[in-house]
């Protein structure tokens, strides 16, 4: 059963074609990734999955439901519940503590907060000695896995990553993939990023090429940054 459909996804922003009839899957418990270009549709093809744009046309499905059928506060909504999204800029709010910024989706709809599970999130990404900090008192590395333990307080249905390591330094960015693939073996997440470096994409099951707004090909991984490296390349030929 798949947890996210897009099919004839098309989007256009004013004269230009970002994507044209993207058609793609992921399967519950899959990790998947998309690589691409500058400019290729790839962050937009995330925010689309996201509900945070709308297509011009075809139709997106996240966990049974259709994001077009849902009007701006009700995907709002969805999203804040069913769908974890990791931002490259993070996105934290600067006067939230980090513990704060990490129950953000549970204080805006009011929700039960289950203190096992947030203290479970400090300690598996190492944030307890940190949690009255603000963000501009964090690290990089810090504020990216406040960003990831936020995505996860919801226990969301999937888990979207937009560029996570293009803010970060090679051991930070190594990290954050350490932390990804942990996530998707220990929780089953269904995770989907998007990214440009091929070390960070196979860490994911699958591949698939993202160009001049259509999914070229796709291919499986490995794990192997110079297999993903050379099909990447022969795709650009």
């Amino acid at each position: 059963m798949n947890i996210l459909e897009l099919h004839s996804v098309c989007k256009t922003f004013g004269q230009v074609n970002v994507l044209r009839g993207i058609n793609f899957a992921l399967a519950k418990g899959e990790f998947a990734a998309i690589m691409g270009p500058s400019g290729s549709g790839k962050s937009t093809l995330l925010n689309l999955a996201a509900g945070l744009l709308l297509p011009d046309s075809g139709e997106i499905t996240v966990d049974g439901q259709r994001l077009s059928g849902m009007d701006d506060d009700a995907r709002t909504v969805f999203r804040r519940r069913r769908i974890g999204v990791i931002f490259q800029d993070y996105n934290l709010i600067p006067t939230l503590t980090a513990e704060e910024n990490i129950l953000l989706p549970l204080l805006l709809d009011k929700a039960h907060v289950d203190r096992a599970h947030l203290d479970g999130l400090l300690g598996r990404f190492d944030l307890a000695p940190r949690r009255a900090h603000y963000p501009h008192q964090l690290s990089g590395g810090e504020r990216q896995r406040v960003a990831i333990a936020r995505a996860l307080v919801v226990r969301p249905s999937i888990i979207l990553a937009d560029e996570p390591t293009g803010n970060l330094d090679i051991l930070s960015g190594q990290n954050f993939c350490e932390m990804l693939a942990q996530i998707h073996a220990d929780y089953g997440a269904s995770i989907l990023l998007v990214s440009h470096d091929p070390v960070v994409a196979a860490r994911a099951a699958r591949v698939a090429i993202l160009l001049d707004g259509r999914i070229h090909s796709q291919v499986a991984s490995q794990g192997n940054p110079s297999d993903i490296s050379r099909h990447y390349l022969a795709s650009m030929q």
